[in-house]
């Protein structure tokens, strides 16, 4: 089996970016700029479900956003294309884990200018403090970043690996 080089360089190098964002995940990711325009949009689309899901919908739906697309690609048999959209899978979780982390200090800046503890609305202390889960934030972003790291730890190996295997030939129908 021969590589795809190209497949092989781009698989490298998303491996080397996105472990590098998993070890120190709070220094933010070329993504985030794509990830808060979805993260934002899931308020919307889970509005109709009542206040809880609405609010939960933006974390939700910015993870579910490129999980559809790993979906889509396997489902093509794009094994490939998957494992490297599965990188923004993971990067989204550890986005995710980022703001669930703020729930007590509630430091980051929001979309609002200000932060959680300036008065603005902050996602996570809500859930949190609605669940009551709110003494546990540590451990709940603790189990959020493993996932993230796990999931990018997972898209790295797949990704070379599949830069190895020829991609089934496309038969017209």
């Amino acid at each position: 089996m021969h590589p795809s080089y190209p497949r092989l360089f781009c698989a490298g190098l998303a491996s080397i970016y996105f472990l590098w964002i998993a070890y120190d995940p709070m220094q933010g990711s070329f993504l985030d700029l794509v990830d808060l325009p979805i993260h934002e949009t899931g308020h919307l689309l889970f509005r109709p479900l009542g206040e809880f899901m609405s609010i939960a919908g933006g974390s939700l739906f910015q993870v579910i956003m490129p999980a559809v697309f790993v979906g889509y690609f396997i489902w093509q048999q794009k094994y490939y294309a998957a494992s490297i959209v599965l990188f923004w899978v993971g990067q989204s979780i550890l986005n995710v884990y980022g703001y669930a982390a703020d729930a007590v200090v509630m430091q980051l800046v929001l979309t609002s200018g200000f932060t959680g503890s300036e008065g603005s609305f902050h996602d996570w202390n809500y859930l949190l403090t609605a669940t009551g889960f709110i003494g546990s934030t540590k451990m709940l972003a603790g189990i959020i970043r493993a996932i993230g790291t796990l999931t990018i730890i997972a898209a790295a190996p797949g990704s070379i690996y599949y830069s190895f295997v020829p991609e089934p030939a496309v038969v017209d129908q």
